[in-house]
């Protein structure tokens, strides 16, 4: 099957969302290359960035359930760049 690169981009409002979110991640962690995440203090919000290779729709059904989570917004960016299954 084939999977494509991109990124996960993910700012974290309610601390109460982050068991969750690091519960997901963890359930895809086979996809992730690798996560960066930086605690903004002066505006309350955590912002991480996830670049996964996955298939189109295990990147698509993390980020809808990300985006399910009260408290967190998701957006992804899809790279022209399509390869076999690791």
């Amino acid at each position: 099957m084939d999977t494509r690169v991109a990124v996960i981009s993910i700012i974290v409002s309610k601390e109460e969302a982050v068991e969750n979110l690091n519960n997901l991640l963890h359930n895809y962690a086979k996809y992730i290359i690798g996560r960066m995440g930086l605690p903004y203090r002066a505006k309350n919000v955590n912002i991480i960035c996830v670049a996964v290779d996955a298939p189109n729709d295990a990147i698509s059904a993390l980020s809808g359930k990300l985006g399910s989570i009260d408290g967190v917004s998701v957006k992804t960016a899809y790279s022209n760049v399509i390869g076999s299954e690791k």
